[in-house]
């Protein structure tokens, strides 16, 4: 792992929590989304590509927010690989293993966490010297149980769970060693974004934030 690839761990596993979501309309909601996030003391988001606008989305937020850590997810295909590295992304996330995707996000410099739920798809993982997982679907899965008992062969990798997190359960994952962060979306829920409530957004983030700080400290 590289140094560059370290820092972004690092700052991660510091703020704890990866919200997920899918903007429809990227013109409209991208830069407030981002500052009720910032506001809430959140300085990363993970842009779906389940949505025509994620690659404006993710430009115009690295456009207005070049400190932000933005993520790529819902990422199935080279073709959106080359797409989201060009608008500017971070690091890319997909929903399962696919060795084609792991070997062009390596082929382009840029961090993978691909979704892995078995230890068939940790050992491809392990194979392509990968070293954080996205472990999805989180709760339906196995939950931290899963989680544990699979780390127990594959002690090297750091998780994220995705994927039924929520205020009521993050602090069971993120009490976890191997899990570096979570990633959800209650936080920027759609219903959430279409209404703008950017101040319940931001509320739920600062909510959030208290829950990793009593776990794990982070400040």
């Amino acid at each position: 792992m590289d140094n560059k690839s370290k820092l972004l761990i690092e700052q991660i596993y510091k703020i704890g929590i990866i919200p997920v979501t899918t903007l429809h309309d990227p013109e409209n909601d991208a830069i407030a989304l981002c500052e009720a996030l910032r506001l809430g003391g959140i300085n990363v988001i993970e842009i779906t590509f389940r949505a025509d606008g994620a690659q404006k989305a993710i430009y115009d937020i690295k456009n207005r927010f070049p400190d932000m850590l933005v993520g790529a997810g819902t990422v199935v295909c080279e073709e959106q690989v080359r797409a989201a590295q060009g608008s500017g992304a971070d690091f890319i996330v997909s929903p399962g293993f696919d060795l084609g995707v792991v070997k062009c996000c390596k082929k382009m410099k840029i961090d993978i966490f691909p979704g892995c739920a078995t230890a068939t798809d940790y050992q491809a993982a392990l194979g392509c010297g990968l070293e954080v997982l996205k472990f999805f679907p989180a709760e339906q899965s196995g939950g931290v149980a899963k989680i544990k008992a699979l780390s127990a062969p594959f002690p090297n990798f750091k998780i994220i769970p995705t994927g039924g997190i929520s205020l009521d359960n993050i602090g069971d994952y993120l009490s976890e060693p191997s899990v570096l962060a979570c990633g959800g979306s209650y936080m920027v829920a759609q219903k959430l974004i279409e209404d703008k409530k950017w101040d319940k957004i931001t509320e739920f983030c600062h909510m959030t934030c208290e829950k990793i700080k009593e776990i794990r400290g982070n400040g």
